[in-house]
Formats: C-alpha cells, structure tokens, sequence
C-alpha cells in the first residue's frame, strides 16, 4: 500500500484494458428489409435515445478510444459516447455487419424471404452458413477489430460499436462456444454492451449489461418469441 492508504500501483494494473462491444441502437426500417451492408439505414428517435443513454451510463468510465463500424448506424451511436469524453471517433471496417444474400429483402416471420422457393438453395448449410459470411470470418476479422482497439486503449478502456451477429460470433468463439446458432438465442439486444476484460494480450473475461434495456421494445429483447408483423431488426 501506498502512504496515503491507496493500493500501491505495481504495473500489473496498467496492463488490465476492458474493450466494450456495443451494439448499435434501434434503427428507422419499417418496411422490414434486412438491411445489412447497405447504406442509408440511419436510427430512429428511439435509438438516438438509445445512445444518449449509453453515453450517460459509460460517462464516468475511464474510455480513450471509441470505433465504429463504417455503417450509419453504428455510426450515429457511437458519437455521443465519443463526445462525452472528448474523443474523436475512429472508424474500423472489420466491425461491419456480416455479409448476407438475403439482403434488401423481407424477413418478417411468416411474410418474408422464407417463404420463396428460389431461396431455399442458400440454406442448405447453417454450419457455415451458406447464405452469408462465413462465421470463421467473421471471427477473425472482429479479434483483430478487438485487438486493435485493446492496443489503442491500453490500461484504460474502449468502446468498439458493431452489429448483432458479429458481436455474438466473437463472443462464442472467445466462450469456446459453437458458433452456428439459433438467432433467436443471441444475448445481444439493441444497444447492449458485450464488455472484454485483456489482461495483457489474453481476455481472461467477458460480461453482458443492457444499459438500455428499459428502452428496447419487448420483442425485441434477447430471447423473445417473433411476433408477425414486428420483426424488424435484422441485419442489426
């Protein structure tokens, strides 16, 4: 200990980073399209609500670095978090949205993709999947993203702002879990926060907390049951 009674600071400290994997907020789609890579999609007044919030939540954090996915919505919720604590916000494309051939479609349960027959070829293989970007990719285009920003923020804290699947692949690869799904399943929901904690190189833990969750619709909450007609949050 220290003269002043504070725990005396031996270096091991300085080498403990924690990078926050945040999903973005609730986006303006209600067409229902799976969105994906595609530009445009920007988020709704709940999810710039969703943000704020966030920001507040992660305000008396010690954050040096805030990343973003290219994609608009990431984007825009990334920026409150970034202005909070003075910081420019940095973009890095390894934390895009996973690629997908349903794309620009319909997805609602009962009234979308599924039910055209010319579609059923792209799902011949969940393993990989065979309708989008493999899931090892993902894998190792989201641990470079994580490590990239564990370097830029050593001894501190960041905040890296992606999308649903990438975010639940690299935490089941890291939890040494399968990484095919059912999507249903994902402890992920609309401006969560998936937190790494480095010490050193190595994650030695990962947490889960739903700063938000007050403001995220009930189905769209992690493990609620579809509901026709509101299954508006995929490629989030």
């Amino acid at each position: 200990m220290s003269e002043n009674g504070n725990r005396k600071d031996d270096g091991s400290r300085k080498d403990v980073t924690v990078v926050h994997l945040m999903r973005h907020g609730e986006v303006h789609n209600p067409d229902g399209v799976l969105y994906g890579r595609r530009p445009g999609y920007h988020l709704s007044e709940l999810g710039r609500q969703m943000a704020d919030r966030v920001a507040e939540h992660l305000a008396g954090r010690d954050i040096t670095h805030v990343v973003a996915s290219p994609l608009e919505r990431a984007q825009e919720t990334a920026t409150p978090i970034a202005k909070t604590h003075g910081l420019d916000l940095a973009t890095d494309a390894r934390l895009i949205e996973a690629a997908n051939v349903f794309e620009g479609k319909t997805f609602g349960v009962g009234d979308g993709a599924l039910r055209k027959p010319d579609n059923w070829k792209h799902l011949t293989n969940p393993f990989r999947p065979s309708w989008g970007e493999p899931y090892i990719e993902q894998v190792v285009r989201m641990m470079g993203a994580l490590d990239a920003a564990r370097d830029a923020a050593r001894g501190h804290e960041a905040v890296c702002v992606s999308h649903q699947l990438p975010i639940w692949i690299v935490r089941s690869f890291v939890e040494r879990r399968r990484l095919w799904h059912d999507p249903r399943k994902r402890q992920c929901t609309l401006a969560s926060l998936t937190s790494f904690t480095y010490q050193g190189d190595k994650i030695v833990s990962v947490g889960y907390s739903e700063p938000a969750r007050d403001l995220v619709p009930a189905h769209l909450r992690a493990g609620a049951k579809p509901v026709k007609g509101k299954s508006k949050a995929f490629g989030a």
